[in-house]
C-alpha cells in the first residue's frame, strides 16, 4: 500500500487550509442539503433512533427506499431484502465489492483517469489494475482500447458514469457497446453511480444494469452524500442481483460492520419524498455554478471541457504557458491562492493526462467568483 500512502485530495485540502486558498480541489458542496433530510436526522438523534447499532445490512426502511428508488427512476427489480446493502459511503461499497468479487492475481479494468480509491482497493484485493485511457477529444470511452487491454485474468470492469474526474456522462450508445463487451467476455461490472442525479442539459444518466444482459452481472453503487449534498454523513449502498449483493454483504460486515444510524433514517426520507422537483432544481443550481466557473476560466484563457455531469470541470492549461497540470497545480495555491487537482494524480498514463486540471464547481457563486478573481490577478 506504499503507493497509496497519501491521497491528492487530502494533501491539497490541507494545503488550502494552510495557505487560506480557495479549495476547488476536493468535491464537496459548501452549502447544506435539503431541510427535509437534515430535520429527519435531527429528529432521529433526538428520539434515540440511531443510538445503537442499526441492522447489519442497513435499516429496512432505507433498503426499501433504495429498492423503490431503483424501480421509480430506472425500472430495476431490486429486492429490498436481499438485493441491497447499506455502507459507510459509496467508498466502502466500492471497496467491499472489489474485495468480494475479485480474487488475488485477477485483473480489474478501469477507465483512466479514475477516482484514486479504485487503485487502492484493487491493490487491497491483491489484484492488478488495468487502466484504459479515455480518448480525446472529449475524454470518451474507447471500446477498441478496452478490447486490446483485456487479458485472460480480467474478472471485473469497474465503471464510473457520470465520471469523476472528467465530468463526462456516458451515452446510451457508449454504454451499449461497453455492455456487449462485458457480456461477450463474461465480466462482472461494478458500476459506480454516485453522481447519478448530477447530470446536465440533455445528458441523462443511464444505468448500465438496465441494458440487455447486464442485470445479472452488475453491482450498482449509490451515494446518499452526493445525492443530497451531505457528504460528511457517509451513507452509501450497493444494489443489484441478490447473488452479487450477498457476496458484498459478507465482506462489508467485516469492514465497518454498521454506521450512520440516524443518517440512514434521513437519507431514507430523502429518497422517499424528494423526486423530480428536487432533482430538477438541484441540477439547475449546479449547472449555474458550472457555467460561472467554466465561462470564467475560458475568459482567462483556459481551454475548458464543459462537464455533462458531476461536480467537476476539466481544463487544458498548456495554452497559458504551463508545461502541464503538475506545474500549474503546484504553483497556483502559493501564487494565486487557488487549489485544483492535476489529472496526473488520477492516472496511470501521465503522458496523456499531463495537460488536464480538474476543478470542483460545487461551491457558492461568491466562492467561485473569488477563485476566478484570484486566478485573473495572478495570470495578468
Amino acid at each position: 500500500m506504499r503507493e497509496f500512502e497519501r491521497t491528492i485530495f487530502g494533501e491539497l485540502s490541507a494545503l488550502a487550509v494552510e495557505l487560506g486558498a480557495v479549495n476547488l480541489g476536493q468535491g464537496f458542496p459548501d452549502a447544506g442539503g435539503p431541510d427535509l433530510v437534515r430535520t429527519t436526522a435531527v429528529a432521529a438523534i433526538q428520539e434515540g433512533l440511531g443510538d445503537q447499532y442499526p441492522p447489519a445490512h442497513g435499516l429496512p426502511r432505507l433498503r426499501e427506499a433504495i429498492a423503490e428508488h431503483q424501480r421509480y427512476w430506472y425500472d430495476l427489480p431490486v429486492d429490498p431484502q436481499r438485493g441491497v446493502v447499506v455502507t459507510t459511503g459509496a467508498s466502502e461499497a466500492i471497496a467491499a465489492a472489489v474485495l468480494a468479487l475479485v480474487e488475488p492475481g485477477e485483473d480489474v479494468m478501469i477507465l483512466d483517469p479514475y477516482f484514486d480509491l479504485y487503485g487502492a482497493v484493487i491493490a487491497l484485493a491483491g489484484a492488478r489494475r488495468v487502466a484504459v485511457p479515455l480518448t480525446t477529444p472529449g475524454l470518451r470511452p474507447d471500446i477498441a482500447a478496452m478490447r486490446e487491454a483485456l487479458t485472460p485474468r480480467t474478472r471485473v470492469l469497474l465503471l464510473n458514469s457520470p465520471h469523476n474526474p472528467t465530468g463526462g456522462v456516458f451515452t446510451r450508445e457508449e454504454l451499449t457497446e461497453i455492455a456487449a463487451f462485458a457480456v461477450d467476455n463474461d465480466l462482472l461490472v461494478i458500476s459506480d453511480e454516485a453522481y447519478e442525479h448530477l447530470w446536465f442539459d440533455n445528458n441523462p444518466h443511464v444505468p448500465i444494469s438496465t441494458l440487455p444482459g447486464m442485470w445479472e452481472r452488475t453491482l450498482t453503487i449509490g451515494s446518499g452524500g452526493k445525492t443530497f449534498s451531505f457528504t460528511g454523513w457517509k451513507v452509501g449502498w450497493a444494489s443489484g442481483h441478490q447473488d452479487l449483493v450477498a457476496a458484498v454483504r459478507v465482506v462489508r460486515q467485516h469492514l465497518s460492520y454498521v454506521s450512520s444510524g440516524p443518517f440512514q433514517h434521513a437519507i431514507a426520507a430523502g429518497l422517499e419524498q424528494l423526486h423530480e422537483d428536487y432533482f430538477d432544481g438541484f441540477r439547475a443550481d449546479l449547472a449555474h455554478k458550472r457555467d460561472i466557473l467554466c465561462s470564467g476560466l475560458e475568459q482567462l484563457g483556459f481551454r475548458v471541457t464543459s462537464p455533462q455531469g458531476t461536480y467537476f470541470a476539466t481544463t487544458d492549461v498548456r495554452e497559458l504557458g504551463f508545461e502541464g497540470a503538475d506545474e500549474f497545480c503546484r504553483v497556483a495555491p502559493h501564487e494565486a491562492g487557488v487549489v485544483a487537482v492535476p489529472m496526473t494524480a488520477l492516472s496511470d498514463h501521465p503522458h496523456m493526462s499531463a495537460p488536464y486540471v480538474r476543478w470542483a464547481f460545487c461551491k457558492r457563486p461568491e466562492v467561485l467568483a473569488e477563485a476566478l478573481d484570484r486566478l485573473g490577478r495572478w495570470l495578468r
